[in-house]
């Protein structure tokens, strides 16, 4: 038996699909699992057809998995959408009132979903659960481990009332003697038991709430859009517990002007939304660059253009993250790889932002934010805050500037003094200039997005533009030299390298070892950090493979453009744009097909 499975769930919004296999995967990560999910749902309020999948083992996963080893079919709809993603001899759970299979490429259980829930529990609304039970009476986890996990939801819902617990019960227990005493086992998949570990069972997006409120977010403003959401409605229950303040605002240009203002104020900030969203907040990432103000903009792509597909994934923001503006506007891009990317990078943005003043876009897309790991522990450790190089304020004693000064008079004197000559925007060999926070003994200085001079004040002479703008874009150049570099995954003497960026890097990175296993000498380099580019870790990396492949989830080869442009390679590019993530097998045969 294979302590290893994935499980596909298909069905119709209503059916429990989705809450069902967030049951599944939350009580398998608590039984021990290492988990690892993706889901699609319909965009419409109307409903539609969705789908889970959930790859559980007993060892560390790193991607959704090539095919189902199992696929639940709820409905006929469900069975013809995604029968073709269900490996060879693997198990069709099916409802044999519902429709009869056209194949016996596969191993058959036939489980009444339908019928144990409307006859036997009585409540059609359990048909997930019902589903659920089957799933571990044929696969795993153990019955407990459900029951555990409905009980806690059910005690936090508004719903919860001991007559409905008690149906979920009875569902899951009833399905569960079902395929026990009906049905004969003819597969290899059981989940046995394994040893409990220390681990967190989060999403992507609920990981950037842990790391915003852990790298001290104290304002967000925001705007409701998929698949950002999930992040504002987490943001508006949990930051007025800290202390912070919570802004929903009218649309997205008005959150990310609040999250400026904020700032201004000496408030780490942040906001989040998705692909069009995104594309109103240009105009202030341009304020944010100008004024030299700290933010942290969180973007989770969705397949565009336009609305899109809103319930989908996609890595097509890249290029407008990267120039999306009028006139140069130097800014930093971030893009978390996975779950605990999500946290520990959230807490780098905010550092990264406070230092080099200037705003931080955080590229996560929709697989991410919804993709539930089991996480360790250990992940989820305090930041060390790095705040803002201030100029300091004038205080009782006359400290800065007004040092040696007596009597009130010749302090306000001195003061006033000061700050007529504060050099804000000072210039400086790394381009940072020391700021201050309004309040009492602040120095004032004025932050518009109109060209200045050191001062703040409108300066439109051609002399001064460029050397306010050299000064600005210097700050990516003092980033390029402090910021972490990647480190290359796979063989040091790879002939064969593998270049991605954001939420593929599991599917890379198995791919790679899958590649290795065979044989082949491969490598990949994968980039969390894409404004400023690691260049001296991309340089080394490149010039040590024979041959570049760029996998990402876009139609045009946005990262491959990018390489392109900066060192004149020209890699294989492998892109995938249907709304779906690379699986390792897709990248594995572009490996294959190199060598």
């Amino acid at each position: 038996m294979e302590n290893e499975v994935t499980i596909r769930i298909g069905g119709e919004s209503g059916e429990g699909t989705i809450s069902g296999g967030d049951i599944l995967a939350l009580a398998s990560a608590r039984w021990g699992y290492h988990v690892f999910t993706f889901r699609t749902f319909p965009a419409e309020i109307l409903g539609g057809p969705c789908m889970f999948q959930v790859r559980i083992s007993d060892r560390p996963v790193k991607s959704m998995g090539d095919y189902a080893d199992v696929l639940i079919c709820l409905n006929k709809e469900a069975y013809d959408r995604n029968i073709r993603d269900l490996r060879r001899g693997g198990v069709l759970v099916y409802d044999p009132g519902d429709f009869t299979p056209e194949s016996d490429d596969f191993i058959t259980y036939a489980v009444p979903f339908n019928e144990l829930a409307r006859k036997e529990v009585q409540l059609f609304q359990t048909k997930n659960m019902v589903m659920l039970g089957a799933i571990a009476g044929l696969f795993g986890p153990p019955l407990e481990a459900l029951l555990q996990v409905v009980e806690s939801r059910l005690s936090k819902s508004r719903k919860a009332n001991p007559v409905l617990m008690e149906k979920n019960r009875l569902a899951l227990d009833i399905a569960y003697r079902y395929v026990r005493e009906k049905i004969e086992k003819r597969d290899p998949y059981q989940l046995g038991p394994v040893e409990k570990a220390d681990r967190v069972v989060l999403n992507g997006n609920q990981a950037v709430v842990a790391g915003a409120l852990a790298a001290g977010c104290g304002f967000f403003a925001g705007y409701p859009i998929t698949p950002a959401s999930d992040i504002m409605e987490a943001m508006a229950k949990e930051l007025p517990q800290v202390g912070g303040t919570f802004l929903q605002a009218e649309d997205e240009m008005a959150a990310l002007a609040a999250v400026l203002g904020a700032s201004f104020g000496g408030v780490r900030a942040m906001t989040a939304t998705s692909g069009p969203g995104f594309s109103l907040m240009t105009e202030l990432i341009g304020l944010a660059s100008m004024a030299e103000l700290p933010a942290v903009i969180v973007d989770a792509q969705r397949a565009g253009p336009s609305t899109g597909m809103p319930t989908k994934m996609e890595q097509a923001d890249l290029s407008f993250a990267l120039y999306g503006g009028h006139g140069d506007t130097p800014r930093l891009i971030v893009a978390p790889a996975n779950v605990a990317d999500c946290y520990s990078l959230m807490g780098l943005a905010f550092n990264m932002a406070d230092r080099y003043q200037m705003p931080v876009i955080f590229l996560t897309d929709q697989s991410l934010t919804a993709r539930v790991e089991s996480v360790d522990r250990s992940v989820f450790q305090p930041f060390t805050i790095e705040g803002r190089l201030e100029y300091g304020k004038v205080g009782s004693n006359g400290a800065n500037g007004a040092n040696g000064a007596s009597g009130n008079g010749s302090k306000h004197e001195a003061a006033t003094a000061l700050a007529a000559s504060f050099a804000r925007y000072a210039y400086t060999a790394s381009g940072i200039s020391p700021m201050t926070i309004p309040g009492p003994g602040a120095l004032p200085y004025s932050a518009t997005g109109l060209e200045h001079n050191e001062h703040g004040h409108p300066d439109y002479e051609p002399e001064d533009h460029t050397a306010m703008m050299q000064k600005r874009f210097r700050k990516l150049e003092t980033a390029a030299q402090e910021l972490p570099q990647p480190e290359p995954y796979g063989d040091s003497d790879a002939e064969i390298g593998l270049i991605g960026w954001g939420s593929t890097e599991g599917a890379i990175q198995e791919a790679v070892d899958r590649a290795r296993a065979k044989g082949y000498k491969v490598a990949s380099l994968h980039l969390r950090i894409l404004s400023p580019l690691p260049d001296r870790a991309l340089r080394n990396f490149i010039s040590s493979v024979k041959t570049i492949i760029v996998p990402e989830c876009n139609y045009s080869g946005q990262l491959a453009n990018l390489l392109g442009a900066r060192y004149g390679l020209q890699p294989i590019r492998v892109n995938k744009f249907g709304g779906i993530p690379f699986t390792a097998g897709e990248i594995l045969r572009a490996i294959e097909e190199v060598c």
